[in-house]
């Protein structure tokens, strides 16, 4: 089991991934790993920010950032 992760704030992150050819970018050239998996969400997910990235568990995390005022 995957333990949560907690912004700032104590709100837990959601977890979410990507297909293999953006964690394919991520060793081999990360600004454009950063790059892809801020376009896919900002698609996907208006309003979400991409807070980290697991590699080894292929774990995107994400904290939901609709109506916050900050």
């Amino acid at each position: 089991m995957i333990d949560p992760i907690y912004d700032e704030f104590g709100v837990p992150l959601t977890r979410s991934g990507v297909s293999e050819r953006i964690w394919a970018l991520y060793n081999d050239n990360p600004e454009a790993f950063k790059r892809e998996v801020t376009a896919y969400f900002a698609l996907g997910y208006p309003g979400w920010t991409v807070r980290k990235a697991n590699y080894k568990q292929r774990i995107i995390w994400l904290r939901d950032d609709r109506g916050r005022t900050s």
